[in-house]
C-alpha cells in the first residue's frame, strides 16, 4: 500500500515493481492483493501497461482501514471484541484495561492516514 501511495496518480504499478521496492515476495502479494481488492482499497488494470493502484486518494485510505483487511481481527485479547470469547468477561478485573489500550491503538491507526505515513517517510 505504500508503494501504490507513493505512486498515487501516475497509473498503475506492477507487481514486480512493488516487489523490488518494498523486497516483499511476490508470492505474498498475491495473497495481500486480493483483500485489497475485494474491499475496494485497490484496483488492478489488465493488459501491458497493467498493474495495480490505490482505488482512492492516500489521503482518504486510513492504517486502520489496511490492517483491518490484511489482519483481520486486531484486538489486543479476544474478550475485548466479544464476551462470549471468555466466561469471566463480565467479572473480569483487566478487561477495562485492555479495552481502553485497544480504542487508542484503534483511534491512533483510524486518524492516521496512508498519506500521513508516506509524507513521514
Amino acid at each position: 500500500m505504500v508503494e501504490l501511495a507513493k505512486h498515487y496518480g501516475k497509473g498503475p504499478i506492477t507487481m514486480g515493481i512493488i516487489s523490488k521496492n518494498q523486497n516483499i515476495p511476490i508470492k505474498y502479494l498475491e495473497q495481500i492483493i486480493i483483500p485489497l481488492k475485494r474491499a475496494k482499497l485497490i484496483k488492478s488494470v489488465r493488459g501491458p501497461k497493467g498493474g495495480h493502484m490505490l482505488a482512492k486518494s492516500p489521503g482518504k485510505i486510513s492504517v486502520w482501514e489496511i490492517l483491518s483487511v490484511v489482519e483481520g481481527k486486531l484486538s489486543l485479547i479476544d474478550c475485548v471484541v466479544d464476551d462470549s470469547a471468555c466466561e469471566s468477561s463480565a467479572e473480569c478485573l483487566i478487561r477495562p484495561v485492555w479495552g481502553e489500550a485497544y480504542a487508542s491503538m484503534k483511534k491512533i491507526f483510524e486518524e492516521t492516514s496512508l498519506k500521513s505515513v508516506i509524507d513521514s517517510s
